[in-house]
Formats: C-alpha cells, structure tokens, sequence
C-alpha cells in the first residue's frame, strides 16, 4: 500500500488522493521462488513533486523518478 511521496527527497505522507498522481507498474514478485511471478505495485507523487517530476519503469524490476523538463538529466532511483 502507497503511504508516501515516492520522491525520495520528500516522502510527504499520503492523506488524500485529490493531489499528486498514482503510477501503476507491472514488477516481478521477488517473493516467488521461481521469478516468473509478477504484481502490480502503486507509487504516488504528491502534488508539489508531480509537477517537477514523473516516475518510469527502468528495465524489469526498477521505478525511477525523472525530472519532467529533461529525459536526459540524471534520474533518482527508488528502493523496491
């Protein structure tokens, strides 16, 4: 379950979903034995960082925030 900003730097706790953005991905469960299991995990940027910032699936199994004005400046990796 979302609790907080996904932003590392902010971790602003999540109350009410009428600000900010909901990003659904589609993981690998890394609970499953076998690495053929996959679930979808909710991430939530508050309102203030949705605005700066957007969330994208990295590879397989990584979410990443991106600055929206530049796809090609340096990215913040999330912890899973």
């Amino acid at each position: 379950m979302v609790s907080h900003c996904s932003n590392p730097n902010c971790m602003k706790p999540l109350r009410y979903l009428r600000e900010g953005r909901i990003y659904v991905f589609d993981l690998p469960d890394l609970r499953s034995k076998h690495g053929l299991s996959r679930h979808l995990e909710h991430f939530w940027l508050c309102g203030t960082c949705s605005r700066s910032f957007l969330l994208e699936q990295a590879g397989d199994n990584a979410v990443r925030i991106v600055p929206k004005a530049s796809e090609f400046s340096s990215a913040i990796p999330l912890a899973s």
